[in-house]
Order: C-alpha cells, then structure tokens, then sequence
C-alpha cells in the first residue's frame, strides 16, 4: 500500500477536503493548486459547492468558521444587506439562551430548505426562461412572493 507524502497530506484532508492554510500575514494559501488566494477566491468555493477547510498554517487549527463569518461581514458591509438590524439583534439575544443549540439548528434546516426551493425553482425556470431572465432579482421576488402568499393561505392567514 502506498503511503501519502506530506505534501498529499496537506492538500487534501482524509475526507477529501480541500485545504486552505492562513498564514500570519494574512495570506491565504491553496494547497490544491499551490497558489494564494483571496477572501473572494474562497467565496467562490462555496458558491460552486466545494467543500474545503482553512486551516491556520502554523497550529492547524481550523478557521473555516471565521473566513466565512468574514465573507458574510463583507456581503453585509455592502450594498446589500440580508440581514436588518432586527434581525442581528435577535440573533444576539439568543447567545447564552437556552434555546441557543435549537436556533442554529432551526436556521440551518430553514436555509437548507430555502437552497433546495431555491434549486428547484431555477430547474423548473430554465427550459421555460433564458438563463439571463432566471437570476434576476425581479424572477425571484415574484416568485418568492406568490409562494409567500401560498404558505400564509395554508395558515388561514391574509396578506
């Protein structure tokens, strides 16, 4: 049986992640194609669904968590905001709430679920719709809308 190198090792984990290293000047470095890259670069990655990890080059201790906290940082600081100041508030309040381990787990399963109407929506457009007419933010929100009014109706609930 062969064994990895080193160099095998750092590039790819064991469960054929793709590893990202930091390094104290701020760099990031992608051991797949043995370049540095950018906070964007990594955005990229998780737009296209790649799954990788980034890792602290001198203790390995994994950053993952904080490159994408500051991804979001970046979107929000933007034009753009997804989240309202609301919204931020509420999610401060629930750190140290008993209910905190429930919350997480109720965004992720409600993003995932999102993500996956979002996934069917864009299938079920494109034959009918150029590709340039799918991502349009007016496309979505009329859709999103009639389905808000669909989902509210099951409640008994009039917009």
């Amino acid at each position: 049986m062969a064994t990895k190198s080193k160099k095998q090792e750092d590039t790819v984990e064991t469960n054929n992640e793709r590893v990202i290293k930091k390094y104290p000047n701020r760099r990031l470095y992608d051991t797949l194609t043995s370049s540095y890259i950018t906070l964007s670069d990594i955005k990229q990655l998780v737009m296209t669904g790649i799954t990788f990890k980034v890792r602290d080059a001198k203790s390995d201790e994994d950053l993952t968590r904080a490159m994408l906290l500051q991804i979001i940082l970046e979107e929000e600081a933007g034009g753009s905001p997804l989240f309202s100041e609301a919204v931020l508030s509420n999610l401060i309040r629930t750190y140290g709430h008993a209910m905190q381990g429930f919350m997480g787990n109720y965004l992720e399963k409600n993003l995932q679920a999102f993500a996956d109407m979002q996934k069917q929506f864009t299938e079920q457009a494109t034959p009918l719709t150029p590709m340039t007419q799918v991502f349009k933010p007016e496309a979505w929100t009329a859709q999103l809308g009639t389905m808000q009014e669909q989902m509210m109706s099951l409640f008994g609930v009039k917009k």
